[in-house]
């Protein structure tokens, strides 16, 4: 699975969204299911998917799907 479905599936899980409804245009803030609490499942389901905890910046600056997948792609390269 490439690093931009596994970041969509991420974030439709965390959302309660189907993946179909994941796109670009899903961002915190603009979302309405991406609140506080879905926003720690996908940190959780990232932790879980990297292996490791992800440090404050990185999870203050996840805002959007494309962060998702840069994330991914970024412990991929380490």
């Amino acid at each position: 699975m490439s690093n931009a479905q596994k970041a969509r599936t991420l974030l439709a899980e965390a959302l309660n969204l189907a993946e179909h409804d994941v796109d670009g245009t899903t961002m915190i803030g603009v979302t309405q299911q991406w609140d506080s609490l879905a926003h720690m499942r996908l940190m959780l389901a990232l932790e879980e998917e990297l292996g490791s905890e992800l440090d404050m910046e990185s999870v203050v600056n996840i805002a959007n799907l494309s962060d998702v997948e840069a994330m991914l792609t970024s412990s991929q390269d380490a």
